[in-house]
């Protein structure tokens, strides 16, 4: 819990969230991945913050998650956790953090709870059930990820819709089954056809969170920069951009840059000086 908790502000776990499955409400989840960001996030309500590996992209600048560590991951599990009073803070285990060894798993995951997150999230299905199971067993709450798994890239061919077939639906839906089993309390749905992920919910007692999978799931989660439309590049059909947001701060660099070659910035008023009342409280930012 931040050190900056609101006492009035209860914390969202585990119990929460399955109450609002059984209750029929909306359950929201948005990626964070700094102390500023967490903060904002937090004081908006939403429900569970992702830590996620997406930070391989869009704060590593990498073409996928599959270069993210699990160190890099418990750094800005900390910065996110510090913030954070209300939400539930998930930290994602990255690219073989868990699929080679169950010790690694625990091991793992432990980084990610000591570093400030509530639960952990690994990809894969009825394979690494075994895993979740031991993991569950050891105390270490576990969310599902399965349809379009991002660390599988490559494997499935690139990021494209999965369970267009009824083999493959079949396969999502077992692995969902396969994950409630053993144990996880919740599993993200990722680009997968709105019916399936219908189908999945209702046959699941725990909560869904979907990404790509329509509006049938009992949550929903987005990357926060696309919410936000910092990348501009990047418009999947699944993002709804609340806001211009590439252009609102490039304006604002540029308007910087043109007032401090031009003289107007810094003015008086952002300036200190003998008698000006102004220089008690100034310290050093570099």
């Amino acid at each position: 819990m931040s050190a900056h908790a609101d006492p009035n502000k209860k914390q969202v776990t585990l119990r929460t969230l399955q109450q609002m499955k059984r209750a029929g409400q909306k359950i929201t989840m948005l990626t964070a991945y700094d102390a500023t960001f967490a903060r904002l996030l937090d004081a908006s309500g939403v429900d569970v913050l992702l830590v996620g590996d997406s930070l391989g992209m869009v704060v590593k600048g990498e073409q996928n998650t599959l270069g993210v560590t699990i160190e890099e991951v418990a750094y800005h599990t900390a910065a996110v956790a510090r913030a954070t009073s209300h939400a539930h803070v998930v930290g994602d285990m990255p690219f073989m953090s868990y699929q080679a060894k169950v010790e690694d798993a625990l091991k793992n995951a432990a980084l990610l709870l000591r570093a400030g997150a509530s639960s952990v999230k690994l990809e894969g299905g009825a394979s690494i059930a075994p895993t979740v199971a031991r993991m569950v067993e050891a105390g270490i709450p576990v969310m599902g990820h399965v349809g379009l798994m991002p660390q599988s890239v490559h494997a499935m061919g690139g990021f494209v819709v999965q369970g267009k077939d009824p083999a493959s639906r079949q396969r999502i839906l077992e692995d969902a089954l396969a994950l409630q089993r053993a144990g996880a309390y919740a599993v993200v749905l990722e680009g997968i056809p709105a019916d399936l992920a219908a189908e999945i919910t209702a046959a699941l007692s725990i909560p869904t969170i979907g990404i790509g999978a329509g509006a049938g799931c009992d949550g929903q989660v987005l990357v926060v920069y696309d919410l936000l439309g910092l990348n501009p590049a990047f418009q999947p059909k699944f993002v709804k951009k609340y806001l211009d947001g590439a252009s609102l701060v490039l304006d604002a660099f540029t308007r910087y840059v043109a007032e401090v070659r031009g003289g107007a910035f810094p003015a008086a008023e952002h300036s200190f000086g003998v008698g000006s009342g102004r220089d008690g409280g100034a310290k050093a930012t570099t």
